[in-house]
């Protein structure tokens, strides 16, 4: 879960991060809370989790929309 949780980090920070920043943090945290041996890369799944949100609320703001693209 670990590991699933730093890929879908990771991932959404790129794409669908209103989706895959959810199931990174809460696959992080059930890692966390199981005693998983990879506790960094949990945590390291958590925080890519929380940027992805904000990445997502930032992008937002600046064009005032629900999604959000690169294209101006």
């Amino acid at each position: 879960m670990a590991v699933a949780s730093f890929v879908l980090g990771l991932l959404g920070l790129l794409v669908l991060n209103i989706f895959l920043g959810p199931i990174a943090i809460v696959l992080a945290s059930i890692a966390l809370l199981r005693g998983t041996r990879r506790k960094g890369r949990a945590a390291l799944g958590l925080g890519l989790g929380v940027a992805d949100l904000v990445v997502l609320a930032v992008l937002m703001s600046m064009d005032n929309t629900v999604s959000w693209g690169l294209a101006g």
